[in-house]
């Protein structure tokens, strides 16, 4: 299978943001791909009052337009995220949606760890607008199975461990990092999750500046099972795309079985222990990087 990574550099102009999701996805199926991955929150990037206004259910024509240019183009499209209205629930959805190649929609997930952070010097609340979901989810496109995250998902690598014993072996990330985060964790923790779980990850991320005064760091990436880098975007609005090798994926499962060796019956959580020193417990807090 070939995929792709859509990088944007999404704003508070749904058009143009949606006209730019367009482009780049029929370019990269001209160019072979078959799976192609939007980023997070690719229609619409900015503030919490934007998100407010703009949300849309999974109807709307934002998911309507995904379905139609995967049926026109015959692919699987992870439509990245986008930020879910849905009747009954005070806040607003970051959802990310799998679209078959007949249109169907074929996974739903919505993002579990709100980024709830301080970093820069700059306070990030996504759950001001935004509550977090509750379902871990796979998906299969062509035969494969696909583990969806988002963003700060990232750092969670209990999610993605889970994921890959149900099956995953494509884990989607898209993503709008900050600039701060993304030059210190956003390579090592790509690769991190391709290497724990021996599984290609498909990632991709925002870049450049977004209202307010956001800046994302951009590096959309495919990552191999043994971590290599297959391809990496450069700094602008772009897509990049590579060949996943299953049988070289196999091969590295079968010749180093971390996943078989694991040894679950060692395994306890904590419980209710204490948090470590400096952690907040979740119950203080509402749980992007």
């Amino acid at each position: 299978m070939r995929a792709a990574a859509v990088q944007l550099n999404s704003t508070e102009d749904k058009k143009r943001n949606l006209g730019s999701a367009d482009r780049l996805t029929r370019a990269a199926a001209a160019a072979g791909a078959q799976l192609v991955l939007l980023p997070e929150k690719f229609n619409l990037l900015g503030t919490h009052e934007s998100y407010l206004a703009g949300a849309e259910p999974l109807d709307g024509p934002t998911i309507t337009w995904a379905r139609e240019i995967a049926r026109e183009l015959r692919i699987d499209l992870v439509a990245g995220s986008i930020v879910e209205r849905r009747e009954g629930h005070d806040k607003l959805g970051n959802t990310s949606v799998h679209v078959g190649p007949e249109g169907e929609l074929r996974g739903v997930y919505r993002k579990i760890h709100m980024f709830d952070v301080t970093v820069g010097g700059k306070e990030y609340r996504e759950s001001t607008s935004q509550e977090a979901g509750v379902e871990l989810v796979t998906s299969e496109a062509r035969g494969l199975s696909l583990g969806m995250s988002v963003c700060y998902d990232l750092r969670f690598p209990e999610l993605y461990r889970i994921l890959a014993i149900r099956g995953a072996r494509v884990l989607t990330l898209p993503a709008a990092f900050t600039k701060v985060t993304g030059a210190a964790h956003w390579d090592v923790l790509v690769r991190a999750r391709a290497i724990e779980n021996q599984a290609f990850v498909i990632a991709a991320d925002q870049i450049g500046i977004h209202p307010p005064d956001n800046e994302s760091f951009g590096g959309s990436q495919i990552v191999d099972p043994w971590g290599e880098v297959l391809v990496r975007a450069p700094d602008e609005e772009c897509f990049v795309a590579a060949d996943l090798d299953l049988a070289r994926q196999e091969e590295v499962r079968r010749s180093l079985p971390s996943l078989a060796n694991r040894v679950p019956s060692a395994y306890r959580w904590p419980g209710e222990a204490e948090p470590p020193p400096g952690v907040v417990p979740a119950t203080t807090r509402a749980g992007s990087a």
